[in-house]
């Protein structure tokens, strides 16, 4: 496993920032780490890289357990901190060299060309980082996580500040990166998760409430799904109402309904019974399940 927290720990005075959570991550994995403001995400994240200690539990990152050798975990991992603290009075280019440097990397010109490529810099390499907006400097961030070629990466809010064509290019090297390495990713923009991810952390307040593939949780999520059905013929509302699945009814238009249901194969098994002992052509028929932030907002809303 690349990623492994056991029973991990963090209490600041009288609260439990991180209560006793779990999970684990393997190689090729990108993973989005969800919760609302204060959840211990961050904390969570920062105690996987070493730059802060647990008070209990266990994290290891490639074998290795962080709190015995966190400079060895370090070479391990790609972090990019949700504050992104850079040396403003650097250029974009010296700044990654220094990067280069205390990683030891061998030919660190060639890396530098490559990463800066990779993360869109080539525009702005030879500015200050303090001249550069939040979005650049987000960009200049990866590319010092990146730089080293590590096994893992560790990222806090990557895409805070991007405008949206700079948020599809970061998602691009993100799901690029994530078919060798493993990413744990943290936004609370939930839509860039669902674009990114297959699987899903959710901790509120410290504590672990899912940890599951992102279509098990919608599925899960809903207390009732939402069927939408196209007729070729006009259809009238009675003939649905009648259905035992059905819920409420909403009409599109004369060909189209929007039914809820408790039971949406259930429905769907019905409506295709309804077509055939009617002589109806039903000319799509789909099952729309909770979004990511129902469910994002069910398990957190307390």
């Amino acid at each position: 496993m690349s990623i492994e927290v056991q029973q991990l720990t963090k209490i600041y005075g009288e609260q439990k920032a991180v209560n006793n959570i779990s999970f684990s991550l393997n190689k090729g994995e990108i993973v989005g780490f969800l919760g609302p403001n204060g959840a211990g995400k961050s904390t969570t994240m920062k105690i996987i890289t070493g730059y802060l200690r647990s008070d209990g539990g266990i994290a290891k990152v490639a074998g290795t357990d962080v709190s015995a050798d966190p400079i060895a975990v370090k070479r391990k991992i790609g972090y990019l901190p949700e504050s992104n603290p850079l040396y403003y009075e650097m250029y974009v280019k010296e700044y990654l060299a220094f990067i280069a440097g205390v990683h030891g990397i061998e030919n660190p010109n060639a890396k530098i060309r490559s990463v800066i490529e990779l993360t869109g810099l080539q525009v702005e390499q030879k500015k200050k980082l303090g001249q550069l907006s939040k979005g650049y400097k987000q960009r200049a961030g990866l590319a010092a996580a990146l730089i080293h070629d590590p096994e893992v990466l560790i990222l806090d809010e990557p895409t805070s500040g991007l405008d949206p064509n700079q948020i599809i290019e970061i998602r691009n090297v993100i799901r690029q990166q994530g078919k060798d390495k493993t990413v744990l990713f943290s936004s609370h923009i939930l839509q860039e998760v669902e674009a990114i991810c297959d699987r899903v952390i959710i901790i509120n307040k410290g504590e672990l409430v899912a940890d599951d593939k992102l279509s098990n949780l919608r599925n899960k999520g809903a207390s009732s799904n939402t069927v939408v059905v196209s007729f070729k013929e006009p259809m009238e509302a009675e003939w649905l109402q009648r259905l035992p699945a059905t819920g409420t009814i909403n009409k599109l238009n004369a060909h189209t309904w929007q039914i809820t249901t408790r039971n949406a194969e259930q429905l769907r098994k019905q409506l295709l019974e309804l077509s055939l002992q009617h002589n109806l052509n039903i000319v799509s028929l789909q099952t729309e399940g909770s979004s990511l932030e129902d469910v994002f907002r069910q398990l957190t809303k307390n």
